[in-house]
């Protein structure tokens, strides 16, 4: 089963492999550092369920699955909204905070974008598998 997902992994394009392993999954681990910072706890709950609730998905599909997007959409949306907010308060935050929270708001809306692509993609497949046809 790990090696099928790992196979999934690395059939991916390049580009993609580097973006989840260099970029998406540390930026989005980070926050496990800010704990103690306004809203810090939230943030880094949110961060981290988008990609844990992606463990299930992996074991059950064994692959890469788009529907990986789902977990990024519902908790990574709210996480970018608290994220801006709290960008814009006018709060005075320590400079690695601040500048830790625009680097994953960026990181995380480049992500969004693609998993709504991704999650409209894989729930139209679903659909039309449910309907007797293959995308």
């Amino acid at each position: 089963m790990l090696l099928d997902i790992w196979t999934s992994f690395r059939n991916l394009p390049l580009w993609v492999q580097i973006w989840v392993s260099f970029i998406l999954v540390p930026v989005n681990l980070i926050p496990l550092a800010f704990l103690d910072q306004p809203l810090g706890i939230l943030i880094a709950v949110l961060a981290i369920a988008g990609m844990a609730f992606n463990l299930p998905i992996m074991l059950v599909t064994r692959s890469m699955s788009g529907a990986m997007a789902l977990p990024h959409i519902v908790f990574w949306t709210p996480m970018v909204v608290i994220v801006i907010g709290l960008l814009l308060s006018g709060a005075e935050l320590p400079s690695t905070y601040l500048g830790f929270l625009v680097i994953l708001f960026v990181v995380d809306v480049i992500s969004i974008a693609f998993d709504i692509r991704d999650a409209a993609r894989w729930l139209a497949n679903k659909k039309a598998l449910a309907n007797g046809r293959e995308l």
